[in-house]
């Protein structure tokens, strides 16, 4: 499938714009199911300026769909009409360590990053980040979170732009956590965080990074094609138990397969095409939900059209 192509519409609107944009780019490369079709229009900005630039001049009408490192989602197979804005290179990639331990980083960053930055400089409490995998922005977003930390525990404010390019610096509060979510407003998007850390003993900090890293290997398949966490664990129990209860460890669908070593992560055996997963993830669901009582959420983002 592909869109129409408005990159020239959008390229004659925008005559100073710097950063890259790209039609029908396919974005089943892009995401860790790989997965999905094209995006009607992959943007790439330059630096914060010129995503001003971009976001100040596109048609309100048209969608923005901000993705970090794809490893949280599924594009369904129709792909994602309007714009597909992904973040990268040193505008957005960089981090630094500020007076007071504080730590702050761009959205595209990934997580882990984030924490060996932490840590090298001595610093504690962003650990927990070198069990996510995914970047900064996806964890504003998503509330992220593993290993007794999350991202409530610890940010300061994040930097964001609206759809009419203008900048906002929210506060903590204003970024309303709750259990794997955000309450901030949908348009945003992200650009930077702010994170208080605390001092710590370097060798201590590097033991714990080093047990999260033992504990993903040993308990998670981190070497296939998934997505993370495939549902926010209910009230009071484990997504993974209920799963594992309802008989679903190895249920396949098409190409689509839950994991035997943990079976809260789908996985894309090879063939997978995004429509296989998702209808894994329902099946999955109404099991539970039979067996159970319990109506799992996900927490994997589903985007596009099928």
């Amino acid at each position: 499938m592909t869109h129409p192509d408005i990159t020239p519409a959008l390229a004659a609107a925008m005559p100073a714009l710097r950063g890259r944009m790209l039609a029908n780019q396919p974005m089943a490369a892009l995401t860790w199911f790989r997965v999905g079709g094209p995006a009607q229009v992959l943007f790439t900005p330059a630096d914060e300026e010129d995503l001003a630039y971009f976001l100040e001049r596109l048609p309100t009408e048209i969608p923005v769909y901000p993705v970090g490192l794809g490893s949280n989602m599924i594009v369904r197979d129709g792909g994602i009409p309007g714009v597909v804005i992904r973040l990268g290179g040193r505008a957005f990639g960089s981090i630094t360590i500020e007076d007071g331990d504080r730590v702050r980083a761009g959205t595209a960053v990934p997580d882990v990053k984030v924490a060996r930055a932490a840590a090298e400089a001595g610093l504690d409490g962003l650990a927990f980040y070198r069990g996510i995998p995914g970047s900064i922005g996806g964890a504003l977003r998503m509330n992220a979170g593993a290993h007794g930390g999350e991202t409530t525990d610890c940010l300061i404010e994040a930097r964001a732009l609206d759809r009419q390019g203008r900048v906002h610096v929210l506060p903590h509060t204003e970024m309303k956590f709750v259990y794997r979510n955000s309450g901030a407003p949908e348009g945003l998007v992200f650009t930077s965080a702010l994170f208080q850390a605390r001092p710590g003993d370097k060798a201590a900090i590097a033991a714990e990074m080093d047990r999260i890293t033992e504990a993903r290997e040993a308990a998670q398949p981190i070497r296939e094609k998934t997505g993370g966490s495939t549902f926010k664990n209910p009230p009071g129990g484990k997504a993974w138990h209920l799963i594992d209860k309802a008989g679903c460890r190895g249920l396949r669908v098409g190409g689509a397969q839950v994991s035997e070593l943990h079976c809260n992560f789908l996985i894309n055996t090879g063939a997978a095409s995004a429509a296989d997963i998702e209808t894994l993830g329902e099946t999955v669901r109404a099991r539970v939900k039979e067996t159970s009582g319990v109506e799992l959420h996900w927490e994997i983002k589903r985007v596009g059209v099928g």
